[in-house]
């Protein structure tokens, strides 16, 4: 456990540290304060500064994220290009309303690049494992150019563009593991919500470009329409690529390794506090204490992600969050929007997916307020709640006030569908698109952290794949009652994050294992105070001492 060790090292920087504790504190070697929520802090979180390099890590980062928006938005305004269609098409259009590409055809194309997500978020975790978490980023940056080759030289063979979106996806994969890893291992406490939840916001706006770059290039007849989106994705991986080798290695990777030194400089810089003050010695003090403990226990197996100290509540719980995030449906309107509102009989579907696309982008960045000033569980309780009333309405307007015949004939259904669109993706960008990759990258120890988060995020590419493949075949059966489907599961998330999920707001990484491992109950966690509860008398050594005598752990 991560409080209870004494270190020997000293410090008499402000706070006179001392064997990883503030002087006067309690047995656990914790001193604790009352945050702005009312809950406990950490004291030494409140010392740290909000630093240029540090956000700048996160921004460079999340343009993993980027990445990942970009070339799953893309694909949905392909569609609808002429060139495109006349290709890769295998059915005529006999209609305004229809279109050119089968179910199976569209869905293959679509999901493939899910599937090699899932594939690459698997080999993520033992890559930075191995390779560390910067350079990992890089190659898997660099590597989607190879999916982006055989996308661009494809002519006719409908099966080439979507093998070449299942190499992309190996890399957009690996990315949403390492990148979130990588930013909550580096940055400092008090803003590693809002520097992981920058990831989303990328996702965001790679989606936003890619809507309007494809509308840019809409009406060209050539195979330029789609080739220049296509190309311009390799900009996005040699900025990543290279750029993020100019950044420092995670400081618990490198801490890891054995370069202690290097870890130390790099959680001061990022903090913007000297290398020996009170929240340095204290991140690594708790750093050293949890590698202690996994050197004694020693290598670590892929079943103790499942038997280990309440993991196995924290993987399904992972798994579950990332499920959940595809379904609450938002990505049902990011993959088939331009089908889905040429249907209620607009004009020029790309310009609803842009305004959507755009209310994607400005709510996220609400997200990022939220998630650093109302925390993980209530913004995610509230954000499925108001997307199930939204999924609700969507439902039963498009089933009994459209008529799909001619959608003409009920203008104002048309438009509640589009409003009601809007209001369920500004919920998903406020609450569940940006806190649950943060949520998830803090809900591990570092003995299992990279697997962990590789299997959480490959449950997010299942469903991805699910959705994407299958929404096809689904509403051409039962049309807008598939809205009921992500309603019901956004209802059960409310009750799942309600009773499972602690809030881990203002609290370093190891403090967040402490409390999983304790048991701490979700529904009061934000006021969990260590130095108030009688389980954490005697944490160390791999013992928690409570009430009914000592437990290992």
């Amino acid at each position: 456990m991560p409080f209870g060790r004494r270190a020997n090292s000293h410090s008499d920087s402000d706070g006179t540290y001392h064997g990883g504790a503030v002087q006067d504190a309690n047995p656990t070697g914790l001193t604790r304060e009352k945050s702005e929520t009312g809950g406990a802090a950490a004291s030494p979180a409140h010392q740290e500064k909000v630093t240029f390099i540090a956000c700048f890590l996160g921004l460079v980062a999340s343009i993993g994220g980027f990445m990942f928006g970009y070339v799953s938005g893309q694909i949905s305004g392909y569609f609808q290009m002429a060139d495109y269609a006349r290709r890769f098409g295998n059915e005529p259009q006999t209609s305004a309303m229809s279109t050119p590409f089968s179910a199976a055809r569209q869905g293959t194309i679509v999901g493939l690049l899910a599937v090699g997500c899932l594939v690459g978020a698997l080999i993520a975790g033992p890559m930075a494992t191995k390779l560390g978490r910067r350079l990992s980023i890089s190659v898997a940056a660099l590597f989607s150019c190879v999916g982006i080759i055989v996308e661009i030289s494809s002519e006719y063979k409908w099966y080439q563009f979507a093998i070449g979106r299942l190499i992309t996806g190996l890399s957009i994969g690996a990315l949403s593991v390492v990148v979130p890893m990588y930013q909550s291992e580096s940055s400092p406490a008090i803003i590693r919500g809002v520097l992981v939840s920058t990831y989303q916001l990328f996702i965001t706006l790679g989606i936003w470009t890619s809507y309007m770059v494809d509308w840019g290039t809409s009406n060209r007849t050539n195979s330029a329409s789609w080739r220049i989106p296509n190309g311009l994705g390799f900009a996005w991986s040699l900025v990543l690529g290279a750029g993020i080798l100019f950044l420092p290695e995670s400081p618990r990777y490198a801490y890891h390794k054995g370069r202690i030194e290097e870890a130390r400089r790099t959680i001061a810089r990022l903090a913007g506090v000297d290398q020996h003050s009170t929240p340095v010695n204290y991140e690594i003090d708790q750093i050293r204490q949890k590698e202690d403990e996994e050197k004694a226990a020693g290598k670590a197996s892929w079943i103790e992600i499942f038997t280990g100290p309440r993991m196995f509540h924290r993987t399904a719980l992972g798994i579950v969050l990332q499920a959940g995030q595809q379904l609450t449906g938002a990505n049902f309107f990011f993959y088939y929007g331009t089908t889905i509102f040429r249907a209620t009989g607009l004009s020029n579907s790309y310009v609803t997916q842009i305004i959507l696309g755009s209310v994607n982008v400005f709510c996220t960045f609400g997200g990022l307020y939220v998630v650093h000033k109302v925390g993980r569980r209530k913004a995610l309780i509230a954000g499925a709640t108001w997307i199930f009333v939204c999924f609700l309405i969507y439902a039963f307007v498009g089933s009994f006030a459209l008529d799909s015949a001619n959608p003409q004939n009920t203008p104002q259904a048309g438009s509640a569908l589009i409003v009601f669109s809007a209001l369920a993706i500004a919920a998903f960008a406020v609450t569940w698109g940006p806190i649950v990759w943060t949520a998830v990258a803090e809900m591990y120890p570092s003995r299992y952290r990279a697997p962990c988060m590789a299997l959480a995020t490959a449950s997010n590419w299942l469903w991805n794949f699910l959705i994407s493949f299958f929404t096809r075949f689904i509403t051409d059966k039962i049309h807008y009652w598939y809205g009921m489907v992500f309603a019901g599961c956004c209802l059960a998330l409310v009750f799942i994050v309600y009773f499972f999920m602690i809030e881990t707001k203002d609290r370093t990484l190891e403090e967040i294992d402490t409390m999983y491992v304790l048991g701490v109950n979700p529904i009061h966690s934000a006021k969990w105070d260590a130095t108030k509860d009688p389980r954490v008398r005697n944490v160390g050594n791999g013992q928690v001492q409570n009430q009914n005598g000592t437990q290992e752990v």
